[in-house]
């Protein structure tokens, strides 16, 4: 994710992302946000034991993200205020390289709480590893030759939405396309609905 916004042209921060109102610029600065919540997070342990997992970590809802709740508003103001687009990408790199040094610095086992949940560390940043996946593909989703996630990266995401929906996607999908079909970033195709069967009765799964 990193190299990929520090690849990033000023243009290329002024296009739309994958997330709805929302333009690349907006998008990066919402990972910072992100990185510190992992910052915080690894830094407020919790006595009790783990409430949620990698996967119960999630909530589904029924209703897509507008880019009009008050939060999504700040964001766009805060993007904006960075006026040049490098001293974005810098503030990122910063936060991101921090956050990453901690996850690897941490005990796996450690618990951690936010948003009133335990987890251990472990289960915390593989969590991430979904939230972070679907947003570098939400990141490069007008962007044809930016860099895509590591392959690693989708797989384990497939295999986190799979186990959040209690299904598995085709094994003729992708693991992109699973991301994306499956957390309605991308409707399905009428030979795609056929192929998912029941369960494109159930998508989107819309993550919070």
């Amino acid at each position: 994710m990193r190299a990929a916004v520090a690849e990033l042209s000023d243009e290329d921060f002024a296009q739309p992302s994958g997330c709805s109102g929302w333009l690349v610029r907006d998008l990066v600065c919402h990972l910072i946000i992100d990185a510190q919540d992992v910052l915080i997070t690894l830094a407020t342990p919790a006595e009790t034991e783990p409430t949620r997992n990698a996967v119960t970590h999630w909530d589904v809802t029924e209703t897509p993200p507008t880019g009009d709740d008050p939060l999504d508003a700040l964001i766009v103001r805060l993007a904006a205020a960075y006026e040049q687009p490098r001293l974005l990408e810098l503030h990122f790199d910063d936060v991101s390289s921090a956050a990453g040094r901690a996850a690897v610095l941490c005990d796996p086992s450690l618990r951690v709480s936010t948003r009133d949940q335990v987890l251990t560390a472990g289960d915390y940043l593989c969590a991430y590893v979904l939230e972070w996946t679907l947003h570098h593909l939400d990141l490069i989703a007008y962007l044809p030759d930016a860099a895509a996630p590591p392959a690693e990266g989708l797989a384990r995401s497939r295999e986190m939405l799979e186990q959040i929906s209690g299904a598995a996607f085709p094994a003729s999908f992708s693991d992109k396309d699973s991301l994306l079909i499956g957390t309605g970033r991308r409707a399905p195709t009428d030979a795609e609905k056929a192929v998912l069967g029941e369960l494109a009765e159930e998508l989107p799964l819309i993550l919070g």
